[in-house]
Parts: structure tokens; sequence; C-alpha cells
């Protein structure tokens, strides 16, 4: 039961974090022809597509998007609770779908916070993903980057993001888990 319990965790946490992602591209203005936006944007389009007919999208953010994220982890909750419970609770429902969005709101900014600070040291010359990558997190690390300037070629502006982020994700989930 662990291995069909660990498919649909995957397979729901992987389209939510493209769901995600498309909701933080759109968001972030990024590049809407780069590779990784086309890739986004096809996958998710079958989803998101029917619910914009229904929910327009709000101060420059796509809510059907995150309204989306939201019927999946309620959909991944439910079906894990049917499956290995047997009941449905609707307030464990909402709460542990909320838990389930925060943790892959936080991993997906892991993600590519790491991936990011990965080509930033190898790449060389322009690549069409770190450009993407840049969108996404230079509002972020922008602000940290006007308090601690790199020293000596070293950009500590990633750390001190993702031990904030870090220690936000503690701090929430520590209200939301008792």
């Amino acid at each position: 039961m662990e291995a069909i319990k660990f498919l649909i965790e995957t397979i729901f946490d992987l389209f939510l974090m493209v769901i995600l992602l498309r909701f933080w591209l759109q968001t972030a203005k990024a590049d809407f022809y780069n590779p990784l936006s086309q890739f986004v944007v096809k996958v998710t389009s079958f989803a998101v597509n029917p619910l914009r007919k229904i929910i327009p999208g709000f101060a420059g953010l796509d809510i059907a998007s995150l309204l989306l994220a939201v019927l999946i982890a309620v959909a991944k909750i439910s079906i894990l609770m049917l499956i290995f419970n047997g009941i449905w609770n609707a307030p464990s429902v909402i709460k542990y779908s909320f838990v389930t969005l925060l943790n892959n709101v936080f991993f997906l900014l892991y993600g590519v916070l790491i991936i990011r600070a990965l080509l930033s040291w190898l790449s060389q010359g322009y690549n069409p993903m770190e450009a993407v990558f840049h969108q996404l997190t230079e509002p972020m690390l922008r602000p940290i980057r006007k308090v601690i300037p790199p020293l000596g070629g070293f950009d500590l502006s990633f750390i001190v993001l993702f031990i904030a982020l870090q220690f936000l994700q503690k701090l929430i989930m520590s209200f939301l888990i008792f």
C-alpha cells in the first residue's frame, strides 16, 4: 500500500507544482516564449483553459490556475483519505490540502533557487533556462542584495533567501500542524 500511496502523492504533487509554476510565471511576467514557459503552458492548458472561461484573472493574477492548484490539493488529500482511511472528513481535507499546497509552493521555490544558483555558477553566456529562472527569482533576491552586496564575487543572497524561506515555512507549518 505504501507504493500506491507514493505513486498517488507523486503524480498529484508533480502536476500541482507545474500548475503553481504556471501561476508564478504569469505573476512574474516571465518570457512567454521561453521553452520552459511553453512546456508549462502546454502541459497545463487542458485543465486551466476551461476554468479561465468561468473564472477571469484579477489584478494581473491568474485566479484560474490558483483555484486549480487548490482543487488538485483537495483531490489528492481526498483520494488518499478515502483509500487509506475509508472516510472523508471535510475539516481534515481542508487543513491537509492547505498544508500540501504550501509544502509544494516552498518545494518549488527551493528548487528554482537551487537551479538558478547552479546555473549562475556553471552557465557560459546566454541560456534561455537561466533567463526564466532569473525572471522568477530576481524580485526576491534584489532586496537582499541591497542589504548584503556580493562579497568577493560570492552572492550570499541565495543563502539568505533560502534560510528565510525555510524559517517562514517552519513558522507557518507550526501554526497549521498542531
